[in-house]
């Protein structure tokens, strides 16, 4: 499934019609209600967290995980600990429709391979790729969609509801794994564990959904621009038309606890590039 050499070539036939098989499930009913976050919309033989390898060639795969639509709060309770007033009111959200996204945040090696340039502040294939800004994740994101578009397929970084959806896998705690920092320290590498640096992705334990390093390691851009939450229920948000700063969700190996949670919500303008930051993707059918 992974070629050993040559260009980077779209991805098998075999897998990119699974892709569109899952990404053409579209829900037929809604019977959620917001006591039960991340119900799914409709039954499917597809399940939470089957993989999927898209070949970027070369030697180069990129893992993925379905995540099926449904319903999830939210935002943080006024009582969590650490909880920052930018968390908004909780509220449900409802996501229509189900989404690929990268297992890890994207690496060095698959940037280089669909980029050919490697501007992280550490150098390695397997750590996350980092100090790239917004704009240059557009770049990636439109090289990868270009890889993808015989199969009608399309990337882009994930909307902040996406993200936080994914993050939390069914869960209403801090962190997907617990409220303790302890429960953090196991799946997590941040300001406690990292020893001031980035570490290779995938080393830590996958959440319920199979996704690591959801928290910590390096920052993930969304594709949102930064504004406050709706105080209702809605549906698909994808953030304002336009903005100053764009989203960043997850913290970093530099991050402190708080910062890591599943609800916290951070931004720069899109110019910004920090070692810190990186990205994660995900794919769906093209409109």
């Amino acid at each position: 499934m992974i070629p050993s050499s040559g260009a980077a070539k779209p991805p098998s036939r075999w897998v990119a019609a699974t892709l569109l098989a899952c990404l053409a499930l579209v829900p037929q009913s809604s019977a959620q209600t917001s006591e039960s976050p991340a119900a799914p919309l409709a039954a499917s033989a597809i399940q939470v967290g089957t993989p999927r390898v898209l070949t970027l060639g070369q030697g180069v795969a990129l893992d993925l995980v379905w995540i099926p639509p449904g319903v999830f709060l939210m935002g943080s309770p006024f009582e969590e600990p650490g909880r920052f007033i930018t968390e908004g009111r909780r509220h449900p959200v409802t996501l229509t429709s189900g989404f690929w996204i990268g297992k890890v945040p994207v690496t060095q090696q698959q940037w280089q391979q669909l980029i050919g340039d490697n501007p992280s502040h550490v150098k390695a294939p397997q750590l996350p790729v980092d100090q790239v800004n917004w704009d240059d994740c557009q770049k990636f994101t439109l090289a990868l969609s270009r890889h993808l578009a015989p199969y009608h397929l399309t990337a882009a970084l994930p909307t902040e509801a996406q993200w936080e959806y994914a993050c939390r896998a069914d869960s209403q705690t801090r962190f997907w794994s617990g409220d303790r920092v302890a429960d953090l320290a196991g799946v997590a590498w941040f300001a406690h564990n990292s020893a001031d640096q980035p570490h290779a992705v995938g080393l830590k334990p996958a959440n319920p959904w199979g996704l690591c390093d959801m928290h910590g390691n390096v920052w993930q851009w969304c594709q949102d621009w930064h504004a406050a939450y709706a105080r209702e229920a809605v549906t698909d948000p994808s953030g304002p038309d336009a903005g100053n700063e764009r989203v960043l969700r997850g913290g970093s190996w530099s991050s402190e606890a708080d910062v890591c949670r599943a609800a916290y919500r951070f931004s720069y303008p899109p110019s910004y590039r920090l070692m810190t930051v990186g990205l994660r993707v995900v794919v769906t059918k093209a409109p």
